[in-house]
């Protein structure tokens, strides 16, 4: 840290000047000081204060002395900066100096209180009468470790600061301990231009003055970029011209010629009159039209025709970056304080009122998304096939690339059979652990090593299997392709909503065997895992979905957009579990849960399986069916007595200030309130 007592001293040695820059001086080391122990007069040593210009005196520096016997906790900034500048240092053997510099390689130490030793080191930089071999050679290997002890101290300090903040999953590897910053090497050529090496032969200052000199350089590049050879100026293809502005006006006023002229036309061409009743009957039916709800958004307008619509799930504004833009996706926010408002993205909190709940709603995640799609899934999509993504994919950037994206979309244009197509590969630390691990070994590292156990009492408790039974899902150990993870996958519309309905009675389970709620919770280890309890065994029930009810999987590369099946049926071998994932056994199962919804038959307080979509059976259709016929014999029924009055009475028309209850009426100076007021289209007043 600079402070008032930095300075720099200036050497005079015979005729031949070499300067000396001094950091910073207390009272256990003065100029004088210096100069009598090197045998100098005492106007060869010049003091510079703070007032001065520290880089200028640096640069002309020959040497840099460092005469502050104080043990300080961090490296001396002005010691770092004049090592980056490319000079040699002479520094006390101080702690936090002797952590960071080499004694002979990239400066000299001295002991301090030892004038002998200052004046050795000075003998090994000054050779003659001016800066020796050796003296180069350390201000060339000072200089390249100035910047690779700043680039560490960085890195280091962020990676501090980082395992500070965040919480780290169970299955993450922690980072391991930080290097000794004098062994870190960094490697500056993959990120650019190799740094510059100093030339022994020419003198430091020469070096330095030829590097800063980029500014001219760089005006000197630019201006020839401005104009050619010929002085004419360089365009941009891409950019348009004057030229180009013109043609564009001009085909614009055409343009507006041409309506003006439709226009004019159409005023002149006679029309027939319409009569009142059907003048009526066309501003009626437009006073019922609600323009805004009407209205198709352009995003809806683009997917018209898509074999497919992928829902990019996200919670919060910072994820906006992550989410693509176009006909193939859509967002779905899981909260409705984060809709990007240039996007006609779906609030899922407005579909599921359950996402409301923030416990529930980090509880599933994604899922969470998922079954708001599913809640009635008519009036939000009608494509053929769906498609789910988390944001964390584009992320991790092993999202679908544009070719991948086009392969897909004409694969499922061709495509005839029930199949799943995913992209995420289920991994453990950014690499595919396929060779030595199997699903149920995936899982239990993702879930605290109770993924087998929690799968076997929920699908127990689902199916009302008995204790003896193994209720554990067989998943191959032999056959170990990929596995989807992520929530990165589309299939058709009509087994995505089969899936829901297996999905939302599996989750109910889960949510009655976690009794304990928001204080415990077998799946996570750190505080984040058990908030967000449910989501990583959720990730991974596709698979065994898919696995067992014989669909079709797929992984497609998302770079290249290649297929490749993964777990063919004819490999799917050992007993399978297809009775278990039947359509007609899911269905009857979920009538059972509507009936007991319907009946308000709870088998718990706080039933979760109402809350997560529909609710649905034979006898709720029933209902609904006779209420709406029941309202259309009324409305016919109405109807029918309006026209019987009409023919008896007439047709009147309504007074323009509509019905009226109450009025006040002024008469003689006294006001007098009205009793009644009665009649359709006549008025009568009563008064006290």
């Amino acid at each position: 840290m600079l402070t008032a007592q930095n300075s720099a001293l200036s050497m005079n040695m015979d005729k031949k000047e070499t300067s000396v820059g001094v950091s910073p001086i207390d009272d256990t080391l003065h100029p004088e000081e210096v100069a009598s122990s090197l045998h100098l007069p005492q106007s060869s040593l010049m003091h510079y204060g703070l007032d001065g210009d520290v880089n200028r005196i640096l640069v002309e520096a020959d040497v840099v002395l460092h005469g502050s016997f104080r043990d300080e906790q961090g490296f001396p900034p002005l010691l770092l900066r004049a090592m980056s500048f490319g000079v040699p240092v002479l520094a006390p053997d101080l702690p936090i100096i002797k952590k960071y510099i080499v004694d002979g390689y990239h400066g000299l130490l001295y002991e301090k209180h030892n004038p002998d030793k200052l004046m050795q080191a000075f003998s090994i930089l000054v050779s003659g009468r001016g800066i020796s071999e050796s003296a180069h050679r350390i201000a060339a290997a000072g200089r390249l470790h100035a910047k690779n002890m700043l680039a560490s101290e960085c890195i280091t300090g962020y990676a501090q600061l980082l395992e500070n903040l965040l919480q780290f999953p169970s299955d993450v590897s922690l980072p391991f301990s930080r290097l000794n910053s004098m062994e870190v090497v960094w490697q500056w050529g993959f990120l650019g231009k190799e740094p510059v090496q100093i030339d022994s032969e020419l003198p430091i200052s020469e070096t330095i003055t030829k590097e800063l000199d980029v500014v001219h350089a760089l005006e000197v590049k630019f201006a020839a970029l401005k104009s050619s050879e010929n002085g004419t100026d360089i365009q941009d293809k891409e950019h348009p011209t004057s030229d180009d502005w013109d043609i564009l006006s001009e085909i614009q006023m055409s343009e507006e010629h041409e309506m003006q002229e439709i226009e004019e036309l159409e005023e002149r061409v006679e029309r027939p009159l319409s009569s009142w009743n059907s003048v009526y009957n066309i501003a009626r039916k437009a006073k019922k039209i609600d323009f805004e709800t009407n209205e198709r958004d352009e995003g809806e307008l683009e997917r018209i025709g898509q074999p497919f619509c992928i829902y990019e799930i996200y919670d919060g504004a910072g994820t906006w970056p992550f989410l693509h833009h176009g006909s193939l996706y859509r967002g779905l926010s899981l909260s409705a304080r984060a809709l990007r408002s240039t996007s006609d993205d779906v609030d899922a909190v407005s579909r599921l009122p359950l996402l409301n709940n923030t416990y529930y709603k980090d509880l599933l995640c994604d899922f969470g998304g998922m079954f708001a799609i599913a809640n009635k899934v008519d009036n939000v999509h009608t494509a053929p096939w769906i498609g789910f993504q988390s944001w964390h994919a584009t992320a991790k950037k092993i999202s679908l690339s544009e070719r991948a994206e086009k392969i897909l979309e004409e694969i499922i244009h061709a495509e005839t059979e029930d199949a799943i197509y995913y992209w995420v590969p289920l991994e453990i630390n950014g690499a595919v652990s396929k060779y030595d691990l199997t699903f149920w070994s995936l899982c239990e590292i993702l879930n605290a090593d109770h993924c087998r156990s929690v799968f076997e009492n929920a699908f127990r408790h689902m199916y009302s299997l008995p204790e003896e039974f193994d209720a554990l899902p067989l998943m191959p150990e032999d056959d170990l392709g990929h596995w989807s993870a992520l929530n990165s996958w589309v299939m058709p519309t009509s087994s995505f909503l089969e899936f829901m309905m297996f999905s939302r009675m599996f989750v109910d389970s889960l949510d009655s065997l976690n009794s304990a709620k928001e204080t415990s919770c077998v799946l996570g280890i750190s505080e984040a895992e058990r908030k967000h309890c449910f989501c990583r065994i959720l990730e991974v029930l596709v698979n065994v979905w898919a696995y067992h009810s014989y669909r079709k999987m797929v992984y497609i590369d998302p770079v290249t957009g290649s297929l490749e099946e993964q777990h063919p049926f004819k490999d799917r071998k050992g007993p399978m579990w297809v009775k278990f994932f039947d359509f007609a056994l899911l269905k009857s199962m979920d009538e059972d849960l509507a009936e007991a919804a319907d009946d308000q038959d709870y088998p718990r307080e706080g039933w979760l399986w109402p809350q997560t979509g529909e609710v649905y059976c034979q006898a709720i259709y029933e209902r609904e069916r006779e209420e709406r016929y029941r309202q259309k014999m009324d409305k016919k029924k109405k109807a029918a007595e309006k026209e019987e009055r009409r023919q008896k009475f007439g047709k009147r028309q309504e007074s323009l200030g509509g019905k009226m209850n109450e009025t006040m009426v002024h008469g003689e100076g006294k006001r007098k309130p009205v009793s009644s007021i009665t009649g359709n289209g006549d008025l009568f007043i009563f008064t006290q």
